[in-house]
Parts: C-alpha cells; structure tokens; sequence
C-alpha cells in the first residue's frame, strides 16, 4: 500500500465502467509524522518533522492501459452474468499495478470468477496482506490480496475493507488453499477475522499475547540488547533528539 499516490488519467466509458464518479477523487484517510509515524515516544530517527499526508489513490479511469482492460472487461462481464456488479466499488491502476477493491461479503465468488474464467485464469495467490489505517473511519483495517496468473504471466490486486468494530472478511482458502497461513498471520499481526477459516490461530505471536503487534495502535515496546559490554534500550526508552 503506498501513503501517496494519485489516480491514473484518461477517459471514462459510462457503458463499462462500474465504478461511481465519486470514487475517482483522490482521499487522505490521515496524517503520518516523522519518518515512521511513531507516536508516544520519542522519535529516533532525526525525522521527526515530517509531515506527509496518507492518501488512497481514487478510481481510474477508462482507458485503464495495455491488458489490464482486458482483465477489467472480462471481471466486469462475467460480475454482469453472476448479478454480482456491485460487488466491485473500484479500480485503481497506480505505480504500474492494478488494483480491484471488492466489498467484503462478494471477496469468494469474486476471487474463483479470477481463478475459473478462461479469460482470467489467476490460479494462485501469494498471500494477503493487512493493513491498519486509523483514520479510515469505518474502513480501518485492509486485506491486501496478491493473484497470480500463470497462464498469462499477470499480477492483480484485490482490496478489501472492514470497519475496527467490525472486523470480519471472508476465507479464501476454500478458492486458495495455501492462504491458510497467510490469514492466519493476517489475523495474528492486524485482528482481522477471516470467517470460514478453517483454524484461525496465531502463527507468530503466543496464542495468550494480546493484542496485534502491527496495528498503528499497538503501543510500541522493545526488549534491551546487550552487545560487547553496551546495553541499547528499547524503542520507547530510547531519548528524542528533537
């Protein structure tokens, strides 16, 4: 995910395109100080005032570029034929990738359209990825999924989103069997619950730690290290230098 970016240009086709005018705006779901955005603490990095703006690049528009009309079509096409349009809220090509954001509840049948379709045929994902923004209300946490398609040497993005009080999204595992690690961890590091998941338990983390260690909220903590007679504190024992 990329804290700023801007949407990609060109001309719209209301006859294809699914997504609502309004999403094609740029939106800034928050604010990052400093060069890691540490809160709490004193900032060690002599980066302390930074201040950039987190920003969700907004739909793109029609011509998206090279194959990925292709891929968009047939998404598109057969989402028409399933009564499934709404499920897609955008399409982003940002950075030299593509990204389709589905709603939560349509993330299965809009991940095996992916996988079955002929004109698709993304057999294999690498792996989901979560992603907390704070200020993003009502859509705080993000699952991040990575497709592969082998037949024709492509790489697509699916993007789902769920509120803090409400942090359900389906399992893929059923249409991708080896994501059953990867939501775990998704899970382990972010709370993000994967329902349908055949066994949702920690993979890095003690099953008794609390909380989730990667979210923006986590209070950050470290242990000492001791090396060659000198001790380094943890982070948030550490001095400011601003």
């Amino acid at each position: 995910m990329s804290d700023e970016s801007t949407s990609t240009g060109g001309t719209q086709d209301p006859a294809t395109d699914l997504v609502a005018s309004d999403a094609t705006v740029d939106k800034a779901v928050g604010v990052r100080a400093g060069m890691f955005g540490v809160k709490g603490t004193g900032d060690t990095s002599g980066y302390g005032g930074l201040v950039a703006p987190v920003v969700m690049p907004g739909a793109s528009q029609r011509p998206l570029g090279g194959w990925y009309d292709e891929v968009a079509d047939a998404l598109e096409a057969r989402l028409r034929d399933a009564e499934l349009e709404p499920a897609l809220e955008r399409v982003v090509v940002d950075r030299g990738e593509i990204t389709f954001h589905v709603r939560r509840e349509d993330l299965p049948a809009v991940a095996r359209l992916l996988r079955d379709d002929e004109r698709l045929r993304f057999e294999l994902c690498t792996g989901v990825n979560g992603v907390h923004y704070p200020d993003d209300a009502g859509r705080e946490l993000h699952a991040v999924y990575h497709l592969l398609s082998m037949t024709h040497n492509r790489r697509v993005r699916l993007e789902v989103s769920c509120p803090d009080s409400d942090p359900h999204i389906p399992s893929v595992v059923d249409t991708y069997p080896t994501n059953d690690w990867h939501e775990r961890e998704a899970w382990d590091m972010f709370g993000i619950i994967f329902d349908g998941h055949p066994a949702l338990t920690r993979i890095l983390m003690p099953d008794d730690w609390p909380g989730h260690p990667q979210r923006k909220d986590y209070p950050l903590g470290g242990i000492p290290v001791e090396y060659k007679g000198g001790s380094v504190p943890p982070p948030d024992q550490r001095r400011s230098y601003n």
